[in-house]
């Protein structure tokens, strides 16, 4: 089979200083690559390769591939015609009528074991990859290129062709459930994807493949570079590039910048988004996935293995991130669907999947994270739903402020403690957590010697980690087909979305999205008194001087360093890693930096921001239960609040509901105005289902708050070096010495 893989293994170097540190080396097959790019950059096909389009009947192979062929100057082979028919001496509808489909799926499959072609592009039959054999053989010298057309389209142009049978169709069997039979056998065996959208000429889908080939064959091309990259008059470039799985594997950049794609985003055309309206959450998720993730880092079936295990039964709503109206002209986006009921359980049920794909096999890894609140359970459980082996090499410790979360989500992140997973309270703030895990990454003394003394190499699993950030923009994406599939808007149509946040990363993949061709207007920032992000966006000036974190109701973000700021004015700056270093130095050591006046009118293109008191709050909360019965969580709240204040009405308002109540209860209580509330979390999750609310109590978060009455955590000081000590015990007590 050609495929293309990023082999892996750990170098450890030593420089002059004499600290050793963890490199990772991505070496590939020189012949390979010399190879590959010498192919379509001539639009010549070199050596015995084959294009083979698959796709189901009526998605247009024959004619694509007859203009593939002529563009490339190759043979074009159609499997029906040159192969079925002329081994058979009879039509593929006589012989389908002859033997019928289960048979017929059986001859055609030894037809075309027989068959061999090299530097060709191949048309199968719609019904061949249904044949595991012939599509090993086919595969084992061809590129196969899905031409993935909306079901509705084909039924229209089997109906035009007058095509009153396909393979498969037995009496009282449906075209579009053979259709939707035949999907999990087409994305068995596809290496590429091409979107064909409604409308497209026969021409246009043939470039399509063009290009989607040339991509596949240029797996140098998509790389990552940090937010501090720097490049010099020199030579074009100032520090290392990274690929996807180097990004995910080493969370933080060396420099203490974040991974971003060294070229643009990826988009969709309006015809290709359109074409996803009727698609499932998982369908669309693993389409915009593939445009992020080159097939060298993850190969697209082992891609759709690792979205479907994500979003599947862990999650208690099939649609895993519905909308909801609310009232007038906004809508809720509910995330909280997940194991642990918050916005996180999105990306933290697939990242740690990413993770254990892209990480060298022969090493350890002990994944660190900072959390205020939701994180901290999320990961635990994502990295918990590892395969077996997977677990006895990567665990995760988090680090949370031991008086800066609410009750019941400390319950619920010790209750998430599993084998591979335990919780640290640090008796600071979020601010320190998360400054003191950046530290830990950039000590690389501290790294090389946990290499060496334990095989084990560290890594991130908060929004700083590209492989956290990419699913959240799946879900701002998904919401707006879901608006449109509603028949509430038609595509095209803006929107506004308002987004509680405080590290920026949910605002950020918003912004993505709208990057990508998602007709979003504003972003609207909401924010709770620690309002930083306010400020700054209203002014351009970041100031943490005289600033207190403090502590609200809404403690997810509680937050003045928003670490995920970072990506987004690398971005306005197109790419200017030297104005980024020179703020963020600032930041750290003046404690504040003034953006100028150009960045700032690029800043409020796309964002406006406000922010939410306690009071304001809580009233909230009480109203909307009131009218509609619908209970709101505290950071959902805030951006009720900061949405009525700066949304015009002229369209709609998605509302990120980013975590269930029920992680709230004694904040809802007393917005509900509930007299009597006890202290044990499982009474007030149990006082507030008696009401028979709207979504219901989170059954999840109640089983993991009685698993914590089982379970014990450690608390230590809030000093760097302590947390380094505690790292290393876990190491020692979880991973076997080296030496």
């Amino acid at each position: 089979m050609f495929h293309v893989v990023r082999y892996q293994h750990l170098k450890l170097t030593q420089n002059i200083g004499s600290s050793i540190h963890l490199k990772l080396i991505f070496p590939r097959t020189l012949a390979f690559a010399q190879l590959w790019k010498s192919w379509l950059s001539t639009l010549s096909l070199v050596g015995d390769q084959n294009i083979v389009l698959m796709g189901p009947p009526g998605a247009g192979k024959t004619t694509v591939g007859r203009i593939v062929g002529h563009k490339l100057g190759c043979r074009v082979i159609d499997v029906d015609d040159d192969v079925l028919e002329t081994s058979w001496n009879m039509s593929v509808s006589e012989k389908l009528q002859d033997v019928g489909s289960r048979q017929f799926i059986e001859e055609e499959g030894k037809a075309l074991l027989k068959f061999s072609a090299s530097g060709s592009v191949i048309s199968l039959s719609g019904s061949n990859p249904m044949h595991a054999a012939s599509m090993q053989h086919v595969k084992k010298n061809g590129i196969v290129v899905y031409l993935d057309v909306p079901t509705r389209d084909i039924i229209d142009r089997l109906e035009l062709m007058k095509v009153d049978r396909i393979v498969g169709q037995d009496s009282g069997i449906s075209v579009r459930d053979i259709l939707q039979f035949r999907k999990q056998f087409y994305k068995k065996w596809y290496d590429i994807r091409v979107l064909c959208e409604g409308g497209l000429t026969a021409e246009t889908v043939a470039d399509k493949v063009l290009d989607a080939v040339k991509r596949y064959q240029d797996s140098e091309s998509e790389t990552f570079i940090s937010t501090r990259h720097i490049r010099s008059e020199m030579c074009e470039q100032k520090g290392p590039v990274k690929y996807f799985t180097e990004a995910v594997v080493e969370g933080l950049a060396s420099d203490g910048g974040l991974f971003v794609p060294e070229k643009e985003l990826p988009t969709f055309t309006a015809g290709e988004w359109q074409s996803l309206v009727e698609a499932t959450y998982v369908e669309r998720a693993q389409i915009i996935l593939e445009r992020f993730i080159h097939p060298a880092d993850i190969p697209a079936f082992k891609l759709g293995e690792i979205v479907e295990i994500a979003y599947g039964e862990n999650f208690t709503c099939s649609k895993i991130a519905p909308l909801r109206y609310l009232t007038g002209n906004q809508f809720l986006l509910e995330l909280f669907h997940g194991p642990t009921a918050s916005f996180k359980d999105l990306a933290l049920q697939l990242m740690p999947h990413l993770f254990a794909y892209c990480v060298p096999k022969r090493c350890n890894y002990l994944v660190l994270v900072a959390t205020s609140g939701d994180t901290g359970s999320a990961v635990l459980d994502g990295f918990s739903r590892l395969s077996d082996t997977d677990k006895q090499r990567i665990a995760v410790v988090t680090f949370f402020p031991e008086d800066g979360v609410s009750q019941i989500q400390k319950s619920q992140m010790i209750g998430c403690q599993r084998e591979n997973g335990w919780s640290v309270g640090v008796k600071s703030d979020f601010d320190f957590c998360q400054t003191a895990i950046k530290k830990i990454f950039t000590n690389s003394d501290y790294s090389g010697f946990l290499t060496v003394e334990y095989g084990t190499a560290l890594s991130a699993a908060n929004s700083i980690n590209w492989a956290r950030l990419l699913p959240q923009v799946i879900y701002h994406a998904s919401a707006y087909l879901d608006l449109v599939h509603q028949n509430i808007i038609t595509f095209g149509s803006p929107i506004d979305v308002c987004i509680p946040t405080g590290n920026f990363g949910n605002v950020l993949a918003a912004l993505y999205a709208k990057r990508m061709g998602i007709p979003i207007r504003k972003c609207i920032c909401a924010s709770n008194e620690n309002n930083v992000l306010t400020d700054f966006i209203r002014t351009g000036l970041y100031d943490l001087r005289g600033r207190r974190l403090m502590q609200t109701s809404s403690p997810a973000i509680d937050i003045l360093k928003s670490s995920n700021l970072e990506r987004h004015l690398h971005l306005i700056a197109s790419g200017d890693g030297q104005l980024v270093t020179q703020l963020f130095s600032e930041l750290e050591k003046q404690c504040h930096f003034q953006l100028q006046k150009d960045l700032l009118e690029k800043l409020q293109q796309d964002l406006v921001a406000g922010w939410c008191s306690e009071e304001d709050c809580l009233a909230a909360i009480h109203s909307v239960y009131n009218t509609t019965g619908y209970i709101l969580d505290t950071h959902t709240a805030v951006a009720k609040v900061v949405a009525d204040r700066l949304q015009d009405r002229t369209c709609p308002v998605i509302i990120s509901s980013t975590a269930h109540y029920s992680k709230f209860a004694p904040a809802i209580l007393r917005a509900l105005r509930i007299a009597e509330i006890k202290q044990n979390p499982l009474s007030q999750l149990h006082l507030l289902s008696s009401y028979s609310p709207l979504p219901p109590v989170h059954r999840g978060l109640l089983e993991t708050l009685k698993e914590n009455e089982k379970q014990k955590y450690q608390i230590c000081a809030a000093d760097v070096n302590v947390m380094m000590a505690h790292i290393e015990t876990v190491i020692q007590n979880k991973f076997m010495k080296v030496f």
